[in-house]
């Protein structure tokens, strides 16, 4: 979501003087508009001006405060920096406890007006992302729980949709963090069991001594302290969807009770002699590639194959990062609603930490991030890490790095496609993929698995 500022608006009724700026501006790199009039300025400006406005005190008709008044009616935050002769300094002190940014007095040296502009300019950056990161958390409530704008977060959520009313089971895969429960929850909100109970379970919070009674109920009477009847986990779920999180660490004495339950869609109480029918829907999790746990011998390879009739990977942060910001917008208006305060401006230091951390913890940990910067706790959490921000070579290698794995994701691991993107030779790729350590093997294979 970086924003580039670069633009300066130039207004003075003075064609000489006008036009001897613009080409002082244009030599410092600057894209300027000139303006004979504060009235053609102000025809042509708008909140969305993507830069800063310098003006000359002393114009006929209009003169530049009240230029400057009548910008800050249209945009409170677009910085102004007024021109002034001698005699209008005074003048110019006065507008700037108004609230223009700045003021130049005649005659001045060009490294003087340049400097003004470029810290206005970081100024004006900083208000169009803040502006944008609010608008990112608007827009991102309609896609809420998949929020993202990626292909892969399209993908995710087409094929989600289009399983929701299919009715078949469901495993989904991706590391902790990424929101498998929010996936689940998305197929049971928009299929046709929305109406009904959405039950999850967390399987390796599962107590040991009580698991066949959490998950199957048990009649009055089962077992010593079985005062009443209860109905499990499983037979809550009847009509609607049952979420197995972290179905890896399910006990194998469960695994083949489970196994049972999805093969015959009946399960019996403890103490009950009939077992009850069920119409239910079976979304299973996994933090990793359950068949892994098969080769290991930890999960029974039946349930593996019973639970694998439809398997989505929901892909960590790191091979979305384009989602990052809007997600971060999410998140810190949320708490900033929760908090019942104003949403901070974001500075560099959030700005870096966003761009450049590869959140290991994935959703989560960006949400509770979001919930630091809300609380004006990032700073500190950041100082506190070794280093602080990387150094530019470093930086810049991760951003170059970032840039193969995404040409390499949206070519779904074609390497001749990435190239064409990145438009570098191949020998220089390869280069670049072994100092980066880059796994082409990973990106062939996730194409495979899609």
């Amino acid at each position: 979501m970086p924003i580039t500022v670069n633009q300066v608006a130039f207004i003075d009724d003075d064609d000489i003087l006008r036009d001897a700026n613009v080409q002082t501006l244009q030599l410092a790199g600057f894209e300027v508009a000139a303006f004979a009039s504060a009235e053609a300025a102000l025809a042509a400006l708008s909140e969305r001006f993507a830069g800063v406005v310098v003006s000359d005190i002393r114009m006929p008709r209009m003169d530049g405060r009240q230029l400057f008044r009548r910008l800050q009616e249209q945009d409170p935050d677009l910085p102004v920096l007024l021109i002034t002769g001698h005699a209008d300094v005074t003048e110019a002190v006065e507008a700037m406890h108004d609230g223009v940014y700045d003021f130049v007095a005649k005659p001045y040296a060009p490294e003087r007006l340049v400097s003004s502009i470029r810290r206005a300019m970081e100024k004006r950056r900083l208000v169009l992302e803040n502006r944008e990161l609010r608008r990112l958390s608007v827009e991102a409530q309609g896609d809420w729980p998949l929020i993202g704008q990626t292909a892969v977060m399209e993908r995710l959520r087409a094929t989600l949709r289009q399983l929701a009313n299919a009715d078949v089971d469901v495993l989904l895969e991706g590391e902790t963090g990424v929101g498998k429960e929010l996936a689940a929850r998305a197929l049971h909100a928009w299929g046709r069991r929305r109406d009904r109970e959405f039950v999850a379970v967390d399987c390796a919070a599962l107590p040991a001594q009580a698991l066949d009674s959490e998950l199957f109920g048990h009649e009055l009477g089962a077992f010593s302290g079985a005062m009443r009847q209860r109905a499990g986990r499983i037979q809550q779920a009847d009509r609607g969807t049952l979420f197995l999180d972290e179905i890896e660490t399910l006990a194998p004495e469960a695994q083949g009770k489970f196994l049972r339950v999805l093969e015959e869609r009946e399960v019996t109480p403890l103490g009950a002699s009939r077992a009850h029918t069920l119409d239910l829907r079976v979304i299973a999790a996994a933090k990793g590639d359950l068949g892994e746990a098969v080769a290991a011998g930890t999960f029974r390879e039946d349930l593996f194959h019973r639970l694998d009739v439809v398997r989505v990977r929901i892909p960590p942060l790191r091979e979305r990062r384009e989602d990052v910001p809007l997600l971060f917008a999410h998140f810190l208006a949320r708490a900033c609603e929760r908090l019942n305060g104003p949403q901070p401006v974001i500075g560099d230091q959030v700005r870096w930490r966003l761009h450049d951390h590869d959140w290991p913890g994935n959703v989560r940990e960006l949400s509770h991030y979001a919930q630091r910067v809300a609380l004006g706790l990032a700073d500190q959490a950041s100082q506190a890490e070794p280093g602080g921000p990387a150094p530019l070579p470093a930086r810049v290698a991760t951003y170059e790095a970032r840039l193969i794995e995404e040409a390499l994701a949206g070519a779904e691991g074609d390497v001749r496609k990435a190239l064409e993107v990145l438009g570098i030779p191949r020998k220089t790729f390869y280069d670049k993929v072994e100092r980066h350590g880059i796994d082409l093997a990973k990106h062939r294979k996730r194409t495979r698995g899609a």
